[in-house]
């Protein structure tokens, strides 16, 4: 892949990022569009879901970015390596969850990945970060009962903060009796998942199942 010039941080409140993304025509953009959906939120350049997307092709990919150029590069190189279960869009999903699920047939979101997003470590800037209750009440609305969510972060606050608010929510039980999941439970690693370990830096994982509400 070509490199791609782009600021590291994008400020998801900026006026930019306020129009919702419009909805999408799954056949369009899915050989297969009738397949379980893997939904992977701050996908950055993608690979993660094309390695994933490469060895799961009963699975259809979504990756959402904010950062536009990787959106550009990704989907071109996804279309040189013709592959018709994967797709990424350009979008703040802060406001665009809604708009881009609902046209989803019923029951097909069933994996949701978020992986080592900003952290933004400024109180004053928390707003920014992209697990706010909304996102989590959103996906409480679309995944499918026995779907899972999958957290990372190589920044234990900020794996904190995602898990409890999962954790907040009726829609969502979490998965393993320890603080931490101690192995990742997907067949691909990220590139920063692999740097940090490199490294010898924890990384901190969560996984929760959406079940049925008790309300």
């Amino acid at each position: 892949m070509a490199a791609v010039r782009v600021r590291q941080h994008v400020n998801p409140l900026g006026k930019k990022y306020q129009t919702p993304a419009s909805p999408v025509d799954w056949e369009k953009i899915y050989a297969k569009p009738n397949q379980p959906l893997h939904l992977d939120i701050g996908c950055a350049k993608g690979l993660f879901l094309l390695n994933i997307a490469k060895i799961e092709p009963n699975w259809n990919f979504l990756g959402l970015e904010i950062r536009e150029p990787l959106v550009v590069e990704a989907n071109k190189l996804r279309s040189e390596l013709g592959l018709t279960n994967l797709h990424y869009l350009f979008c703040n999903v802060n406001n665009s969850l809604h708009s881009l699920l609902s046209s989803l047939l019923p029951g097909s979101l069933q994996r949701v990945t978020i992986q080592f997003p900003d952290p933004w470590f400024k109180t004053r800037h928390a707003k920014r970060r992209v697990v706010q209750p909304e996102l989590v009440a959103d996906l409480a609305n679309y995944l499918a009962v026995g779907s899972v969510v999958f957290l990372q972060s190589d920044m234990e606050f900020v794996a904190v903060e995602m898990r409890d608010r999962f954790a907040a929510h009726p829609a969502f039980d979490k998965i393993g009796a320890g603080e931490w999941l101690a192995k990742n439970p997907l067949p691909v690693p990220t590139e920063r998942e692999i740097g940090t370990q490199k490294k010898g830096e924890p990384v901190y994982r969560a996984l929760f199942e959406r079940v049925r509400s008790t309300d």
